[in-house]
């Protein structure tokens, strides 16, 4: 990445331990600060973890994920004000960073924006009120009114949180009569690491359970111009629990089909005031009409951008922090090949061994194999992104042959458990 940046000229709201461990092979030291939760700087060690990483010039300490007083935080750390770019590190951060860009006077998704995207139910009203395809759906309070709008919509429903990410707390409904049980997990989700004591907040949707296949559109936004799109196929577990298990870049979708979940995913970022930055926005295609299942405005996950770099031969996340300086760079707009990703799903119970990972190596067109599951642990059961065992990455000339070397390879790899 050749990004010139000196002292604490990044700001990092929000430390995911794996992007920060990426940007410290590609940024120069001292050049990020890091803002994150007071007891989350203690659960998780982060004092001694920012000491490992030369990148990290300082770690700040300050309560964002269930509202951030900026004018507060700018006081208590003058040094934010030579800041030439700020960038959201978790989901729960995406707000504050916005506020925070806004009063330091630099490039970001824009407050509002930036609210929208982080709440489920109001995206759907946003959808609504321009026009773009939503299932049916509900904000609901109790688990009665969730058992009512299953029965009207067939007897099968998506419950999930308004708040959270990474597929936690989202539930696929099949018996009506199965909502009251299941009702705590959708409205009170077990905490990820990376969350506040304090708890976060958050309402509960139901919806018309969709079928079609799963996209997502990766679109990069500067001052509200669109400068690159890309279209990702999508691959999801079965059952009960929605969980991505592949993605796949470019999409492998007729032309028409792309073009249409392009056009859907810029009309929502323009309707949202969408200023600069990046925007994940997830969609199923329900008779070759795009619906709108959620949108965050950072970054993907599942490593989402490392698959647009290889396939359009550019480094997406230097362009990206090249638009929170203020730069517009020029990306392709065609990619030159494509890659895929398999994620790992062991099934639960204490692990006795982890085989395959070698033969999986020798499958042409893999460039990257990770088992994260060791003998002696214990898998859950699948209801998150955080309980897969691991991944695999493949090159192809094609999305097919991408996609297919990639479960072709994560075939090889054999996790059993006693």
């Amino acid at each position: 990445m050749h990004l010139d940046l000196g002292r604490e000229q990044l700001v990092v709201v929000g430390g995911s331990f794996g992007s920060l461990r990426w940007f410290d092979q590609e940024l120069p030291a001292g050049s990020v600060v890091l803002v994150e939760e007071p007891d989350v700087i203690r659960r998780r060690e982060l004092t001694r973890f920012a000491a490992e990483l030369p990148l990290i010039g300082r770690l700040v300490a300050a309560e964002y994920q269930t509202g951030l007083d900026v004018d507060d935080l700018v006081a208590r750390e003058p040094g934010l004000a030579g800041a030439r770019l700020v960038l959201p590190g978790l989901e729960y951060a995406v707000s504050a960073t916005a506020r925070l860009a806004e009063r330091l006077g630099l490039p970001g998704a824009g407050a509002t924006a930036a609210d929208v995207f982080s709440d489920k139910h109001r995206m759907r009203l946003l959808a609504d009120e321009i026009g773009l395809a939503n299932p049916a759906y509900e904000l609901v309070d109790d688990p009665d009114r969730a058992v009512a709008f299953a029965r009207a919509h067939g007897g099968r429903c998506v419950l999930k949180p308004t708040r959270r990410s990474g597929s936690l707390g989202v539930q696929l409904i099949t018996d009506p009569a199965e909502l009251p049980a299941r009702w705590a997990a959708s409205a009170t989700p077990p905490e990820p690491a990376e969350a506040t004591e304090r708890g976060l907040p958050t309402g509960v949707l139901v919806e018309e359970l969709l079928v079609g296949s799963e996209h997502s559109v990766e679109l990069l936004v500067a001052d509200g111009e669109v400068l690159f799109a890309n279209v990702t196929d999508k691959r999801v577990a079965g059952g009960r629990y929605p969980v991505e298990t592949g993605h796949t870049v470019p999409s492998a979708l007729p032309a028409a089909e792309h073009d249409a979940l392009r056009s859907a995913a810029v009309r929502l970022a323009e309707a949202a005031g969408f200023r600069s930055g990046m925007l994940h926005s997830e969609w199923i295609l329900v008779d070759g009409v795009p619906t709108l299942v959620e949108c965050a405005a950072r970054m993907p996950g599942d490593m989402i951008t490392a698959l647009i770099s290889i396939a359009y031969e550019r480094d997406v996340i230097e362009a990206y922090l090249r638009v929170l300086c203020g730069e517009r760079p020029a990306l392709p707009q065609r990619p030159t090949g494509a890659a895929a990703i398999e994620f790992l799903v062991a099934p639960p119970g204490r692990v006795t061994a982890v085989d395959g990972r070698r033969a999986a190596l020798r499958v042409p067109g893999v460039l990257d194999v990770q088992v994260e599951t060791k003998v002696g642990q214990t898998v859950p059961e699948l209801l998150s992104s955080a309980h897969r065992s691991g991944h695999l990455m493949a090159w192809g000339a094609t999305p097919d042959e991408a996609a297919v070397a990639a479960r072709r390879a994560a075939g090889e790899i054999r996790i059993t458990v006693g």
